[in-house]
């Protein structure tokens, strides 16, 4: 067993011992050591890693504003495209409406000029029948007129006197009518 005394010289002797000297301020700095040593590739595989990470961020941000270019690109193309075709569309009834209007006034003057035609016929048709009609009335009239004379001419004249006043008429008949 222990002595008193030594326990007591073992105790004054503990108070004494600086903190250089404890052993649990070396377990401790050999700790923070160690901790400092394993943060400094650990902080660096850290960093790369995050590196890494923002890369591919960046990397997917730029291939998302590609992208959204592309889209723009292709809208304006496609709304180019389709102002485009509206434009065709209003210059194709646009003309269809001018060659409609076109074929209308056509049609209207072709009318027109069909309906001159035929009245120009019918006039020509008219002032024939009127002819052929004035024609039959003059024959008629004339061989009313030759008959009448012969009647007339028969019964009061001489054969030769007679037949020198129907040669006479209808010399004169001839001009007259005409």
């Amino acid at each position: 067993m222990i002595s008193a005394a030594y326990a007591s010289e073992a105790g004054a002797g503990h108070a004494a011992v600086s903190f250089w000297q404890a052993p649990e301020f070396w377990v401790a700095i050999a700790f923070a050591i160690m901790v400092g040593a394993a943060l400094k590739p650990l902080s660096r595989a850290i960093a790369s890693a995050l590196d890494i990470r923002a890369e591919k961020i960046k990397n997917r941000i730029d291939e998302a504003n590609k992208l959204k270019e592309d889209a723009q690109e292709m809208l304006s193309a496609y709304q180019r495209k389709q102002r485009e075709a509206l434009k065709e569309a209003e210059d194709i009834v646009a003309h269809a409406k001018a060659e409609a209007e076109r074929l209308a006034k056509q049609a209207a003057k072709d009318l027109e000029d069909s309906l001159k035609r035929r009245e120009q016929q019918a006039v020509e048709r008219i002032a024939q029948a009127e002819a052929k009609a004035v024609k039959e009335v003059r024959d008629i009239v004339v061989d009313i007129a030759i008959e009448a004379a012969e009647k007339a001419i028969a019964g009061n004249l001489p054969a030769a006197a007679a037949q020198s006043l129907i040669d006479g008429a209808i010399k004169d008949i001839g001009a007259k009518l005409n």
